[in-house]
Protein backbone atom coordinates (compact mmCIF):
# COMPACT_ATOMS: atom_id res chain seq x y z
CA UNK A 1 0.00 0.00 0.00
CA UNK A 2 0.91 3.08 -0.76
CA UNK A 3 1.07 6.87 0.85
CA UNK A 4 -2.06 7.89 -1.06
CA UNK A 5 -1.23 11.70 -1.18
CA UNK A 6 -3.30 14.26 -2.22
CA UNK A 7 -2.14 16.50 -5.07
CA UNK A 8 0.06 19.04 -3.33
CA UNK A 9 1.40 16.70 -1.48
CA UNK A 10 2.40 14.56 -4.48
CA UNK A 11 3.76 17.22 -6.21
CA UNK A 12 5.60 18.66 -3.12
CA UNK A 13 7.64 15.37 -2.45
CA UNK A 14 7.81 14.93 -6.48
CA UNK A 15 9.25 18.39 -6.96
CA UNK A 16 11.79 18.17 -4.03
CA UNK A 17 13.02 14.70 -4.73
CA UNK A 18 13.70 15.85 -8.09
CA UNK A 19 15.48 18.59 -7.09
CA UNK A 20 17.81 16.65 -4.86
CA UNK A 21 18.54 14.74 -7.75
CA UNK A 22 19.06 17.41 -9.91
CA UNK A 23 21.77 18.66 -7.53
CA UNK A 24 23.39 15.38 -7.84
CA UNK A 25 23.35 15.15 -11.22
CA UNK A 26 25.07 18.63 -11.41
CA UNK A 27 28.02 17.10 -9.37
CA UNK A 28 28.89 14.70 -12.75
CA UNK A 29 30.47 15.11 -15.87
CA UNK A 30 28.94 13.66 -18.97
CA UNK A 31 32.34 11.22 -19.01
CA UNK A 32 30.87 10.55 -15.64
CA UNK A 33 26.97 9.83 -16.65
CA UNK A 34 28.02 7.33 -19.07
CA UNK A 35 30.64 5.32 -16.74
CA UNK A 36 29.28 2.00 -15.64
CA UNK A 37 29.13 0.91 -12.62
CA UNK A 38 26.54 2.87 -10.46
CA UNK A 39 24.27 -0.32 -9.98
CA UNK A 40 24.92 -3.78 -8.61
CA UNK A 41 23.92 -4.72 -12.56
CA UNK A 42 26.76 -2.19 -14.07
CA UNK A 43 23.91 0.34 -15.29
CA UNK A 44 25.77 4.36 -15.67
CA UNK A 45 24.34 7.50 -14.36
CA UNK A 46 22.77 7.47 -18.19
CA UNK A 47 21.17 3.68 -17.79
CA UNK A 48 19.44 4.72 -14.31
CA UNK A 49 18.01 7.80 -15.67
CA UNK A 50 16.89 5.80 -18.83
CA UNK A 51 15.40 3.53 -16.03
CA UNK A 52 12.82 6.55 -15.23
CA UNK A 53 11.96 7.85 -18.17
CA UNK A 54 10.58 3.99 -18.98
CA UNK A 55 8.63 3.80 -15.50
CA UNK A 56 7.29 7.25 -16.54
CA UNK A 57 6.22 6.10 -19.40
CA UNK A 58 4.56 3.24 -18.59
CA UNK A 59 2.88 4.84 -15.67
CA UNK A 60 1.05 7.52 -18.16
CA UNK A 61 0.71 4.60 -20.95
CA UNK A 62 -1.33 2.59 -18.13
CA UNK A 63 -3.71 5.72 -17.43
CA UNK A 64 -4.46 6.59 -20.88
CA UNK A 65 -5.25 2.94 -21.41
CA UNK A 66 -7.67 3.24 -18.44
CA UNK A 67 -8.97 6.20 -19.46
CA UNK A 68 -9.90 4.10 -22.91
CA UNK A 69 -11.63 1.96 -20.78
CA UNK A 70 -8.41 -0.78 -21.50
CA UNK A 71 -6.93 -2.52 -18.31
CA UNK A 72 -3.28 -3.18 -19.27
CA UNK A 73 -0.85 -5.64 -18.75
CA UNK A 74 0.54 -4.94 -15.68
CA UNK A 75 3.46 -4.06 -15.55
CA UNK A 76 4.38 -4.54 -18.79
CA UNK A 77 3.06 -7.42 -21.13
CA UNK A 78 4.42 -10.64 -20.66
CA UNK A 79 6.10 -9.43 -17.57
CA UNK A 80 4.24 -10.13 -13.83
CA UNK A 81 4.97 -8.07 -10.45
CA UNK A 82 7.34 -10.77 -9.55
CA UNK A 83 9.96 -10.52 -12.63
CA UNK A 84 10.20 -6.77 -11.63
CA UNK A 85 14.22 -7.54 -12.30
CA UNK A 86 13.85 -9.51 -15.55
CA UNK A 87 11.36 -6.46 -16.82
CA UNK A 88 14.08 -4.02 -15.63
CA UNK A 89 16.90 -6.21 -17.67
CA UNK A 90 14.75 -5.67 -20.28
CA UNK A 91 14.25 -1.86 -19.90
CA UNK A 92 18.40 -1.53 -19.27
CA UNK A 93 19.00 -3.18 -22.84
CA UNK A 94 16.10 -1.26 -24.46
CA UNK A 95 18.05 1.84 -23.39
CA UNK A 96 21.71 1.47 -22.87
CA UNK A 97 22.60 2.13 -26.53
CA UNK A 98 21.03 5.36 -26.20
CA UNK A 99 22.74 8.83 -26.22
CA UNK A 100 22.87 10.44 -22.82
CA UNK A 101 21.65 13.55 -24.79
CA UNK A 102 18.44 11.74 -25.86
CA UNK A 103 18.19 10.09 -22.17
CA UNK A 104 18.16 13.53 -20.14
CA UNK A 105 15.94 15.03 -23.24
CA UNK A 106 13.43 12.21 -21.92
CA UNK A 107 14.42 12.92 -18.16
CA UNK A 108 13.32 16.38 -18.73
CA UNK A 109 10.07 15.61 -20.45
CA UNK A 110 8.81 12.88 -19.20
CA UNK A 111 9.01 14.09 -15.53
CA UNK A 112 6.89 17.49 -16.95
CA UNK A 113 4.53 15.07 -18.31
CA UNK A 114 3.76 13.58 -15.11
CA UNK A 115 3.55 16.95 -13.01
CA UNK A 116 1.10 18.05 -15.69
CA UNK A 117 -1.17 15.12 -15.11
CA UNK A 118 -0.98 15.37 -11.45
CA UNK A 119 -1.66 19.13 -11.89
CA UNK A 120 -5.18 18.32 -14.13
CA UNK A 121 -6.28 15.81 -12.15
CA UNK A 122 -8.78 16.07 -8.68
CA UNK A 123 -7.32 14.80 -5.76
CA UNK A 124 -10.33 12.29 -5.99
CA UNK A 125 -8.97 10.60 -9.11
CA UNK A 126 -5.50 10.18 -7.37
CA UNK A 127 -6.41 9.20 -4.02
CA UNK A 128 -9.51 6.91 -4.07
CA UNK A 129 -9.08 3.03 -4.03
CA UNK A 130 -10.38 1.40 -6.80
CA UNK A 131 -10.82 4.65 -9.01
CA UNK A 132 -9.19 3.13 -11.63
CA UNK A 133 -9.45 -0.78 -12.59
CA UNK A 134 -5.78 -1.16 -12.85
CA UNK A 135 -4.79 0.29 -10.24
CA UNK A 136 -5.80 -2.77 -8.66
CA UNK A 137 -7.49 -3.20 -5.00
CA UNK A 138 -5.06 -1.79 -2.22
CA UNK A 139 -2.59 1.13 -4.73
CA UNK A 140 -4.10 4.46 -6.04
CA UNK A 141 -3.05 6.63 -8.81
CA UNK A 142 -1.11 8.57 -6.58
CA UNK A 143 0.50 5.17 -5.23
CA UNK A 144 1.50 4.60 -8.86
CA UNK A 145 2.40 8.14 -9.52
CA UNK A 146 4.76 8.64 -6.60
CA UNK A 147 6.57 4.99 -6.81
CA UNK A 148 7.46 5.78 -10.64
CA UNK A 149 8.41 9.74 -9.71
CA UNK A 150 9.58 10.73 -6.25
CA UNK A 151 10.47 7.12 -4.65
CA UNK A 152 12.20 6.49 -7.79
CA UNK A 153 13.97 10.15 -7.73
CA UNK A 154 15.00 9.00 -4.42
CA UNK A 155 16.25 5.42 -5.37
CA UNK A 156 18.16 6.80 -8.28
CA UNK A 157 20.07 9.82 -5.57
CA UNK A 158 21.00 7.17 -3.50
CA UNK A 159 22.89 5.10 -5.70
CA UNK A 160 23.76 7.78 -7.96
CA UNK A 161 26.09 9.51 -4.67
CA UNK A 162 27.16 6.48 -3.23
CA UNK A 163 28.86 5.34 -6.54
CA UNK A 164 30.28 9.31 -6.88
CA UNK A 165 31.13 9.60 -3.35
CA UNK A 166 33.46 6.19 -3.99
CA UNK A 167 34.58 8.33 -6.94
CA UNK A 168 35.48 10.64 -5.51
CA UNK A 169 37.38 8.64 -2.96
CA UNK A 170 39.94 6.59 -5.33
CA UNK A 171 40.63 9.62 -6.72
CA UNK A 172 44.61 10.18 -6.41
CA UNK A 173 45.65 13.15 -4.79
CA UNK A 174 47.47 15.47 -7.33
CA UNK A 175 51.59 14.80 -6.83
CA UNK A 176 53.55 17.74 -5.45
Amino acid sequence: MGKRLRKKELLNELQRERSALDDTLALLTPRQMTRAGVTRGGWSVKDVLAHLVEWQQMNLDWYAAGLRGEKPAMPAPGFTLRELPRLNEVIYRKHHRRSLQAVMRDYRSYHERVVELIEALPDSDLVTLGRFSWTGPSWTLSDYLRASTAAHYLWARTRIRRWWRAQQKNKQPPAN
